[in-house]
């Protein structure tokens, strides 16, 4: 196991405090990047093998690089902070607990790739981080570590925050956009890709909380520290989230090696006594189960992807044989169906019928040929649909009917 770098200040600083982050080594990455060219800082980032921890796991240094390159002007530093899959509250904890870091680490983002404005997009529920945030970034604009000319230099470089309103969709990057610039959140057709044409029409980098926040200890302590820690394909610390049947739910910072067993039993305190796991829904309500059988699987995206599980943004939603399991997909299908902008049909009508099936499937009341209506929806989704949500709406019910976790009722 490692310690804490991620959550490091996290619980040890007031949040709140600027002399507090700066005690811990705080804005001093910010200081280090701007004795370098924005280009060195871009293959720092690209030389540590980052890759996106909001779940599509991109390589972070590629999206930067192609960023910096694009010669309009302006360009936009974008922070996904509209954390709102099932099962995941890792960038709340950093948002509420560390402020300070992103708001470094969204400077530095902007110095690299040539950004002089930055936004960061909250989740409207999330009430603590956006108080926390909004000071984090009046408090660095006094000290001068945002606005025009910081810390003395030619780079300028300011930071707004918008709130989101409670769409799930809000959480793909372009409907997120769509959303700061007024509009409905719903996805936008790619390509154009958002390092070419991203918010208000511009070049834009967007990543998420966990992803900057790893930038700063890039800078400071190197990319090739940063490859001693995790796996070749995923370097660098991770956020689990664990919740559910575990005496201790939270979030964890661990390598990719970990398995799940060792996440589950060792870290979250394992389940409550007499109980055992029925099945483990990874990556959150767009993820996969595991069986217990798979628990020592680490949970690297090659050994995930072998038994058929994403990884995600980390959750790890463990679930004992207290709960049915079909009321579990029942909401996981509900949720889709609600959540669905409707700018698709393949995704406004599939989540539907999904629900509808699905619903059926828990009351015991199938009717025939029902899975295999199920499986037909799940393909036309994942090939035609606009955005992940989607292409992924029926990743954890098909996991769960083809894993065995759940019998299939006999039509009547």
């Amino acid at each position: 196991m490692i310690a804490p770098i991620l959550l490091r200040r996290v619980g040890h600083i007031d949040p709140e405090s600027l002399a507090d982050y700066e005690a811990y080594e705080g804005f001093r990455a910010l200081r280090q990047v701007l004795m370098r060219r924005p280009e060195q800082v871009v293959e720092m980032v690209k030389a540590s093998g980052l890759r996106g921890r909001g779940g599509a796991l991109f390589p972070t240094g590629v999206k930067w690089e192609a960023v910096a390159r694009q010669p309009r002007r302006p360009k936009y530093v974008v922070c996904n902070a509209d954390e709102s899959e099932p099962g995941t509250f890792k960038d709340r904890v950093l948002l509420e607990g560390d402020p300070f870091a992103v708001v470094e680490a969204m400077v530095i983002a902007g110095y690299a790739v040539g950004a002089s404005k930055g936004y960061i997009y909250v989740r409207g529920e999330y009430h603590r981080a956006y108080t926390r945030l909004s000071r984090a970034v009046s408090v660095a604009r006094e000290a001068g570590y945002l606005g025009t000319h910081i810390l003395g230099s030619d780079f300028s470089f300011d930071i707004e925050i918008r709130r989101g309103a409670g769409a799930y969709v809000c959480g793909e990057e372009t409907a997120l956009f769509e959303s700061i610039e007024g509009k409905r959140g719903m996805p936008r057709q790619k390509p154009p890709f958002p390092t070419e044409q991203g918010l208000f029409g511009q070049p834009t980098l967007i990543n998420n909380v966990e992803t900057l926040a790893c930038i700063p200890w890039i800078v400071r302590s190197g990319p090739a520290w940063f490859r001693e820690i995790g796996s070749p394909a995923m370097p660098g610390p991770k956020l689990f989230c664990v919740s559910g049947a575990v005496q201790r739910p939270g979030v964890y910072e661990a390598p990719v090696t970990i398995t799940l067993r060792e996440l589950i039993e060792g870290m979250a305190g394992g389940l409550p006594s007499g109980q055992e796991v029925q099945a483990i829904l990874v990556g959150g309500a767009a993820g996969a189960f595991a069986t217990p059988e798979e628990m020592d699987t680490p949970l690297t995206p090659e050994a995930l992807q072998a038994i058929g599980v994403p990884l995600g943004s980390g959750a790890i939603m463990v679930i004992d044989h207290r709960v049915p399991l079909w009321e579990v997909l029942r909401r996981v299908a509900r949720f889709f169906a609600h959540e669905s902008c409707g700018k698709c049909y393949p995704c406004q009508l599939g989540t539907y019928r999904q629900w509808e099936i699905v619903e059926r499937l828990a009351r015991g009341e199938p009717l025939p040929g029902d899975v295999e209506r199920l499986r037909d929806i799940a393909a036309t989704m994942a090939d035609a649909s606009i955005c992940g949500l989607g292409q992924t709406a029926a990743n954890a019910i098909l996991s769960a009917l083809e894993k065995g976790l759940v019998s299939v009722p006999t039509p009547a």
